[in-house]
């Protein structure tokens, strides 16, 4: 990668900010929801709901996400560096919405209990994130590979949530 300060990319302090920001921000809005011990009203209802078979360990909610918005973030870096253009624009904006729709679907989900809502909102995060790779790859490779973890993890939360809603649309 060339210096991207040379050509017009935000500095790396700058572009540093921006992503640890968007990242911190995101890690707060999602402990704000976090079905553990210091929410007992969220944790109560999500251990009631009924889950299918391929739900994975809370464990692994709480090892995997961290990962994948690292990731994100650190693809989000890269963009922000990258030369400014339509273009690479399109791809910033795309993961900082993306990166705010996960805090929102946190908030659908846990705090709301929306179930109905937070699989759409699931289905449109898998889609963003897949037009983010795609926009992004011809911005900066990898920045856009940094994020396909996260496109190929939503596409299957979407399908966990639609099967949690279909099973407890009742509650």
């Amino acid at each position: 990668m060339t210096d991207s300060s040379k050509n017009g990319g935000l500095s790396p302090l700058v572009a540093g900010g921006i992503a640890a920001g968007v990242l911190g921000l995101s890690a707060l809005i999602g402990r704000r929801n976090a079905p553990d011990p210091s929410h007992p009203r969220i944790r109560r209802w999500y251990a009631k709901l009924d889950k299918p078979g391929f739900t994975p360990p809370d464990k692994v909610f709480g090892a995997v996400w961290p990962v994948l918005e690292t990731l994100a973030a650190v693809g989000g870096y890269r963009l922000l560096r990258a030369e400014p253009s339509p273009r690479r624009n399109a791809a910033v904006a795309l993961w900082l919405g993306n990166s705010a729709m996960i805090g929102g679907w946190t908030e659908l989900f846990f705090r709301e209990r929306r179930t109905g809502a937070s699989t759409a909102a699931a289905g449109a995060m898998a889609v963003g994130a897949g037009a983010l790779v795609s926009t992004a790859w011809k911005v900066d490779r990898p920045a856009a590979a940094s994020v396909v973890p996260l496109a190929a993890w939503l596409g299957f939360a979407t399908l966990l949530a639609e099967e949690v809603w279909r099973r407890n649309n009742n509650r």
